[in-house]
């Protein structure tokens, strides 16, 4: 994860899960990065194994 790009509200996808859709960053405490899916819900992924993509830009 790179420090201060990823922050609650913001928008990311899974990389290995692209299926999941869509996630809005709930929060994020330490490494623990508690994400909201379109078609998972939410799930707290451990950011120092799991490098989620940042969204910017227009949705597609």
């Amino acid at each position: 994860m790179i420090p201060g790009l990823l922050e609650p509200g913001g928008l990311v996808r899974h990389p290995d899960q692209p299926d999941w859709g869509l996630g809005q960053i709930q929060s994020i405490i330490g490494d623990r990065i508690t994400v909201n899916f379109e078609h998972m819900g939410k799930v707290v992924i451990d950011g120092s194994r799991i490098s989620l993509e940042p969204v910017f830009g227009p949705i597609s």
